[in-house]
This record gives C-alpha cells, sequence and structure tokens, in this order.
C-alpha cells in the first residue's frame, strides 16, 4: 500500500550562489537545502567568518556527538541567541560548568520520571478535551494552538504543581510565542557570519519578550524560594523543589536564584515547544492516513474502552507509539545540532580549522536516502520491520546523542502517546480541504501558515 508523503521545502536540484543560498536561509534554514543533501556524507559552507559543514557519515556524526564529544562542544552562536532568556542554563552552557548543572539536575528529574509526572499529564490532557469539545464541528481548527497549550499545561503543572491558568502564566504562554517567532531570526544570520542583517528592532523584541518570561518566572519562583532559605517545609513535590533541594557535588552549594530562573526557563522552553511541534505535526499526519488512524483508534478503544487511558495501559498501545516515532523521524522537532571543534581536527579528509561549525541534522539523517526505504513516506509500520531496524539504530536520533542527549526524552514519549491515545477515543481527525502546511525550520520545525484540521466526535459505544 503506498503510504502519504507530507509536503516539505523542495530542495534545490543542483548548487547555487552563497547569496542566494543565504537568501533562501532568512526564512527558514531547510530552504538552503539541495537535492543531495539527503544523499551526500558532508557538504560545507564557506562565508567570510564561517566555515560551516553538514555532516551525514554515520561514523563522523557519532565522533562528534558520542565518543568525542568534549572536543566537539554546543555552537557559541546557540548561546549567544538564547542567553537574553535562558541566561547559563544546562541547555547554553559547556564543559565543566555544563557538567555541575547536568549532576546537580539528574536526581531533580526524578519529578519527571513518567510515574511521577503521570497524574499531571492525564489532568492537563483532561483540560485539553474540554477545550477540544468547545470547537465548532466541520470548521478547520489551527492544532497547533490546542498543542502548544497543552505541552505548556503539563510543564507547568511539573514545574510548579499546578496547571497553566490565570493572567501571569498566560502572559508566560504568549511571551515564549513571541520568543520563539523572533528567535531565528538572530540565530540564522549568525550562524552564516552575517549578524549585520539582523534588525535591531527583532532584537529588541526579542530582549524584551526573555525580560517578560524571566520576570514573571521569578515572581514564581521567589516565594518558594524564599521560604526554602528559611528552612521551612516544602509542601510540593515537584521540578522546582527539587531543583532547589539539589547541591554542587564538589562544593555542596545549591542553585541561587538567579540560576533557578534559567532552570525553570529552560525546562518551560525545550520542555513543550518541542513536544508541541511533534504532537502537531502527528495530528496532520494521522489526518492524511486514515486507515492507520483507524488501526490505532481501535487498539485505544480496545484497551480502554470509554475510561480515560490510564499509566498502566501506555505500554499496549504500539500502534500510537509507532506513530509518534514515525512522526518524530519525519518532522524531528529539533531539525539540527550545531556544535564547534575546539581545536583543529581532521574530518572525512578536511582539515578543520579551529571553531568551525559542524552541523549534525535529523532532518537529512532520518531522510537520508542511503539509510530509508521510501523515506519521505509516513509509515509507522517500519518500526515493527526487521529490514529498517539499522537505519533506526544508526540515523534516527530526534532527541540528539551522546552526553547532550535530552533529559526528557521518556517524559516527552509518555506525554505525547497519552495526548494522542485521548484524542483518537474522543475525535476522528479529518484534513482540512485545501490547506497544505509548509514546514520552515527555526527553533523547532513547525509550519508557517498553522496545522488545520477538522475533528469529528466518535459516536458513544
Amino acid at each position: 500500500m503506498s503510504r502519504f508523503c507530507p509536503v516539505y521545502p523542495k530542495p534545490h536540484p543542483e548548487q547555487t550562489s552563497k547569496l542566494r543560498m543565504f537568501w533562501h536561509a532568512r526564512r527558514s534554514w531547510m530552504d538552503a537545502l539541495f537535492e543531495r543533501s539527503y544523499s551526500m556524507q558532508m557538504g560545507e559552507v564557506h562565508l567570510p567568518g564561517v566555515d560551516l559543514y553538514m555532516l551525514n557519515d554515520i561514523k563522523e556524526v557519532k565522533r562528534v556527538m558520542q565518543s568525542e564529544a568534549q572536543q566537539f562542544p554546543k555552537s557559541h552562536l546557540l548561546h549567544e541567541s538564547l542567553e537574553p532568556l535562558l541566561g547559563d542554563s544546562i541547555f547554553t552552557t559547556n564543559g565543566e560548568q555544563w557538567q555541575r548543572q547536568r549532576t546537580m539536575m539528574n536526581p531533580a528529574f526524578a519529578q519527571a520520571r513518567v510515574n511521577v509526572a503521570f497524574p499531571r499529564m492525564l489532568g492537563a490532557a483532561q483540560s485539553m478535551l474540554e477545550r477540544l469539545d468547545a470547537v465548532e464541528e466541520a470548521q478547520p481548527y489551527d492544532i497547533e494552538i490546542e498543542m502548544t497549550h497543552v505541552t505548556a499545561d503539563i510543564i507547568f503543572r511539573t514545574i510548579f504543581s499546578k496547571p497553566m491558568q490565570g493572567p501571569d502564566a498566560h502572559r508566560i504562554f504568549e511571551a515564549f510565542a513571541r520568543y520563539q517567532s523572533l528567535a531565528p531570526k538572530l540565530m540564522l544570520p549568525a550562524l552564516f557570519g552575517a549578524r549585520w542583517l539582523t534588525m535591531p528592532w527583532y532584537r529588541w523584541q526579542s530582549n524584551q519578550a526573555a525580560r517578560e518570561i524571566r520576570g514573571l518566572l521569578h515572581a514564581m519562583i521567589k516565594p518558594r524560594y524564599e521560604a526554602h532559605l528559611k528552612g521551612e517545609a516544602e509542601e510540593q513535590e515537584d521540578i522546582l523543589a527539587a531543583f532547589m533541594q539539589a547541591k554542587d557535588p564538589n562544593t555542596g552549594e545549591p542553585f541561587n536564584e538567579e540560576e533557578l530562573v534559567n532552570q525553570v526557563a529552560m525546562l518551560f522552553l525545550a520542555g513543550h515547544e518541542t513536544s508541541a511541534s511533534a504532537l502537531t505535526w502527528a495530528s496532520y499526519l494521522l489526518a492524511q492516513s486514515p486507515d492507520i488512524q483507524q488501526r490505532a483508534y481501535e487498539q485505544v478503544v480496545e484497551v480502554v474502552g470509554d475510561r480515560l487511558p490510564q499509566q498502566a495501559d501506555m505500554k499496549s498501545f504500539s500502534q500510537v507509539w509507532n506513530i509518534f516515532r514515525e512522526t518524530l523521524r519525519l518532522f524531528p522537532p529539533v531539525g539540527f545540532f550545531a556544535r564547534e571543534n575546539v581545536q583543529s581536527c581532521p574530518i572525512r579528509g578536511k582539515q578543520l580549522k579551529e571553531r568551525s561549525t559542524v552541523v549534525v541534522a535529523p532532518w537529512l539523517l532520518q531522510r537520508h536516502r542511503k539509510w530509508w526505504k521510501n523515506p519521505d513516506a509516513f509509515d509507522p509500520d517500519r518500526f515493527e520491520r526487521e529490514e529498517d531496524k539499522e537505519a533506526i539504530k544508526h540515523a534516527y536520533m530526534p532527541f540528539s546523542m551522546g552526553p547532550r542527549v535530552c533529559l526528557g526524552a521518556a517524559f516527552a514519549l509518555q506525554e505525547a502517546v497519552l495526548i494522542l491515545a485521548c484524542l483518537l477515543q474522543r475525535y476522528e481527525i479529518l484534513p482540512a480541504a485545501g490547506h497544505v502546511p509548509q514546514p520552515v525550520g527555526r527553533l523547532t520545525i513547525r509550519s508557517e501558515n498553522g496545522v488545520r484540521i477538522n475533528l469529528r466526535k466518535r459516536e458513544a459505544a
């Protein structure tokens, strides 16, 4: 059976001028890709002050991301772009500073373990269903709005032990949306050595959104932090409480107030933006694949009937797991990881200058013609086939790999399967006539024109 192939930015058939390539990348880095980008082992871009290498060679990818990760830290451009919001958080730092934070935060992430977080996820999923029940049937609805809301609500409940409601919570939500829309306008010119193209207005707007977010988060953290300093018993068991109790293993020092704001801002950004992107695309793919959707619906109903899914049910939703895994392959939320070499080194016969930019792109690896059969098709069954195991083992990395692998991967997978199971149980997901989403590569891979679907409430069994 032929499978649905979702639209993606049409690659250029052959190489073009560097000026034209950069012009395309202003809107989305994916617009600068060529047809050969999906089959090459390495590509190069050289501009004044910039040496950029795009790696698809699996051996070299594992070297950069795993075996020699210390020699290829995150690009300083990432820190430069996100520092106004995230400060020196675990997401933007490298070396000893990153290792200290990682060691302190590992115990704290016990609060993000699925068995602890699941009741909070389920509460947010119930709120999602209530909001969607109010959506008019047979009218196109931008599902990106709801997926951004529900994932933000889940991370809010996990950090603060309360739902995302009230004016301050929604101000944070809206300010994050502004910040995310502006970030690529600052990051992409820097990546290609053209900061002069960054309009001061964009930077001012971005910094203003970052200040607003940090101010609101600080106001929420401060009362609990001050109570913690006074030795008052912590009433909540959540990530914020765990962060406040974390200690540097060498000095015994805890996170200070600013560091807490850094880490909470990082969690809110990383903990909902990536999941929202993937869940939005999953909804679109299901709308376009009625046979796959029907199989998943039947499995969910067979397991839970008309009751809400519980944690013990999750392992039985193999169809839903594979749908989400395949969505992450086609639309990895973070389309590329930028690293830089700390000293001159050889890669595939090329001698890289110190501080060259080395890019590993899941967007390319997970559609690479060498590794994947029908790479552009939505085919969840590939995760059950023997012939696809090598590709999945070596060329599938939606959560990165090596020491910088995403700490919240298990959390994100469980959250997504729960949300999709609830959605499938309650609604038939239908395409919106004439709507074709346009993927763009920014902070995450989103649609430039939204992702509209129709929801039809299923009749009670």
